[in-house]
């Protein structure tokens, strides 16, 4: 077996079988999305968030992290607006564009992605994985930026001011993901070991679950969509996020000199598909839904192409 049919059985499939099931679940049965999707946003990933925070050592390379990120988000959307201009899209449409291809799926796809990346060979040593904590720590300081990123510019962008920015940026602070940050950090400051409380074995269940149940409320979603893939914008909004995302990480990753697993993990991580935020954002505001929610599963579905080139490709520019 090759190192990209590896990759396609083993990090790849095992994501699309739980979002197949996800589907079949919401065919079947009548499912409140909402319902997941407050467990996720609710319990799951602040779960997700003080562990991995309270369990890291912070130090510069994060800050670096952060600071790609800021980079890499801000040339995107400078990209959307020369598209948007060159096509000739409405402001509408511009703005709907421009959040489609600066916020990607790192929750629900990107996580459960990397950590079955760095769960499998060659990241296996003696049946451990000692590259995964790393990596996962990379992943949270972006999953991070681009969840509170895309609560509030995001928002702000599809509601072209229908909400100011003083109400996104007190929506943001309301997220829990931002308490769990916060208290995370007191916790942390107090060097109080919270491992040794029952708070903790719970907080490990809720964590272990965010990426199967982030997965199968994604494909509940999907069920619920009517699918007609006419809208060229749809994959130009796909070919951008899948293929120059990519690209644009990697001149990034040269830029601040990153390497090993940390890049791997960057590399990854802004090379899933359109976030299912956007579709949200759309719905929320009437900003070109159909065309939003459209991107959103075309660019899922090509990802199933684009990952493991992705994944085969950092692994060889970027060793462990």
């Amino acid at each position: 077996m090759n190192t990209f049919t590896y990759i396609l059985l083993n990090s790849i499939m095992p994501i699309f079988i739980i979002i197949s099931l996800g589907f079949v679940l919401g065919k079947k049965f009548e499912m409140n999305i909402f319902t997941l999707s407050r467990i996720v946003v609710y319990l799951l990933v602040p779960a997700f968030i003080f562990e991995n925070i309270f369990t890291v050592n912070f130090d510069f390379s994060m800050v670096k992290i952060l600071l790609f990120s800021v980079v890499y988000l801000v040339s995107n959307y400078i990209l959307a607006k020369i598209i948007s201009n060159i096509l000739k899209y409405d402001a509408r449409l511009s703005d709907a564009f421009a959040n489609s291809i600066m916020f990607n799926n790192i929750g629900n796809i990107g996580l459960p992605l990397i950590t079955l990346a760095f769960s499998t060979a060659p990241f296996v040593v003696g049946e451990k994985t000692p590259y995964l904590n790393e990596a996962l720590a990379a992943l949270v300081v972006v999953m991070i930026f681009n969840n509170v990123t895309s609560n509030t510019i995001g928002f702000y962008i599809g509601g072209r001011g229908t909400v100011s920015f003083k109400k996104s940026i007190i929506n943001t602070l309301k997220l829990p993901a931002i308490h769990a940050i916060t208290l995370a950090l007191i916790i942390k400051a107090l060097h109080f070991d919270i491992t040794l409380t029952p708070i903790w074995s719970a907080l490990i269940l809720l964590k272990n679950g965010l990426g199967a149940i982030a997965l199968i409320a994604m494909g509940v979603h999907l069920s619920t969509i009517k699918l007609d893939f006419k809208d060229v914008n749809v994959y130009i909004s796909s070919f951008i996020r899948l293929i120059i995302g990519p690209l644009l990480a990697m001149l990034l990753i040269y830029i601040f000199r990153f390497d090993s697993v940390v890049a791997q993990t960057i590399l990854i991580a802004y090379s899933v598909p359109i976030g299912l935020t956007t579709a949200l954002i759309a719905i929320e505001y009437n900003n070109n839904q159909d065309y939003t929610i459209q991107a959103v599963v075309a660019s899922t579905l090509f990802s199933t192409i684009t990952l493991p080139f992705v994944i085969y490709i950092a692994g060889m520019i970027y060793p462990a």
